[in-house]
């Protein structure tokens, strides 16, 4: 599957078109093939946080540590970018019950991202 992938902090032309692993549902997840995201100034400001300086940063200064602990000082732990998504049910692992292959979603993965794929989990 293709995703929007960045290895660096930097400006736009860090994010690469991709080919990596489609994720496989596990017993308690489902596979949404995602149609559409958002993009968030968050977003932008993980993109680039070698740049975002205490003074800078948008929240208070003691979140701005814990910050950069979770998205990394030198390069970024989270390679995917993307927390706003919709799509449609492409799988489902066994012990779903709540939802079937076709249904239409939308979700929020809040700081573990990812949704800048064509599929996630």
């Amino acid at each position: 599957m293709k995703a929007i992938v960045y290895t660096e902090y930097g400006s736009p032309d860090v994010l690469q078109l991709k080919e990596i692993a489609k994720p496989a549902p596990k017993d308690n997840e489902i596979l949404i093939k995602v149609h559409a995201t958002s993009l968030s100034v968050g977003e932008v400001w993980a993109r680039n946080f070698k740049a975002i300086s205490p003074s800078k940063f948008s929240m208070p200064f003691p979140f701005w540590l814990p910050a950069r602990m979770f998205f990394g000082f030198t390069k970024p732990k989270v390679n995917i970018l993307g927390s706003e998504f919709s799509g449609v049910i492409e799988a489902i692992g066994k012990d779903v019950k709540n939802f079937k292959v076709g249904d239409q979603v939308f979700g929020y993965r809040g700081q573990n991202m990812g949704a800048n794929a064509e599929y996630l989990c």
